[in-house]
C-alpha cells in the first residue's frame, strides 16, 4: 500500500500445508536494500528460493553497475525470471515495493509466470486475496503519511487474516 513518500509491506506469518500449520515463524517479506522490498506469497520452498537467485542477481547488477537497482527494473527482472521458468514454475506471487526517483512510491504484483500488475494504490496475493481487496479497498485514503499507512495496513492485514482459515498467526509490517 502507497502513502505520501512512502509504501508499507505487510504478511501474516503463517507457513502451512493446506489446513495443517507447520511453522508459526515464516518471514515472506525480504529487504532487497534500503529502498526495495519483495514480498512472496505461496510454496514455502519456491519462495526462498526464488529469493535466493534474486539476492544473486541484484548483486550481480551491484557489482556490474555500481548501484542499487530501481524498483522497475528490480519488478522487470522478477518477472523475467519467472517467466523463463513458465512450464515448471515457482509456486510464488511476489510483490514488489520500493521508492523509485524522488521517493516516489513504486508497488507491483505478478502471477506464477511473471504477468505484471501495476497498482497506484495497493496491490495484494496470497490466500486472503479477496478479503484483502474489500478490506483495503474500504480503508485505503490517497497520501496517507508513514504512521496512518502503518495503522491502516495493520487494520487491513487483520480484519482480512480473520476471515481466511489459511492465514494467520501475527503479522510483519514495514514502512518505508
Amino acid at each position: 500500500m502507497v502513502g505520501k513518500n512512502c509504501f508499507a509491506i505487510a504478511s501474516d506469518r503463517r507457513l502451512g500445508v493446506q489446513l495443517q500449520t507447520i511453522a508459526t515463524d515464516f518471514q515472506r517479506i525480504f529487504k532487497i536494500h534500503d529502498k526495495l522490498f519483495l514480498g512472496l506469497s505461496g510454496l514455502g520452498s519456491d519462495a526462498q528460493t526464488l529469493h535466493q537467485r534474486l539476492v544473486f542477481r541484484h548483486k550481480l547488477y551491484q557489482l556490474r553497475e555500481e548501484r542499487d537497482m530501481k524498483p522497475e527494473t528490480f519488478a522487470s527482472l522478477v518477472s523475467a525470471m519467472l517467466y523463463e521458468k513458465r512450464f515448471g514454475p515457482y509456486f510464488c506471487q511476489p510483490v514488489i515495493a520500493g521508492l523509485g526517483e524522488d521517493d516516489k512510491p513504486f508497488i507491483c504484483t505478478m502471477d506464477s509466470i511473471g504477468a505484471k500488475e501495476l497498482a497506484k494504490d495497493f496491490v495484494v496475493a496470497g490466500t486472503a486475496s479477496e478479503s484483502l481487496y474489500g478490506a483495503c479497498e474500504s480503508m485505503f485514503k490517497p497520501d496517507m503519511d508513514h504512521e496512518e499507512l502503518f495503522e491502516t495496513i495493520s487494520q487491513a492485514l487483520i480484519s482480512s487474516i480473520d476471515r481466511d482459515c489459511l492465514s494467520g498467526w501475527g503479522g510483519h509490517v514495514y514502512v518505508v
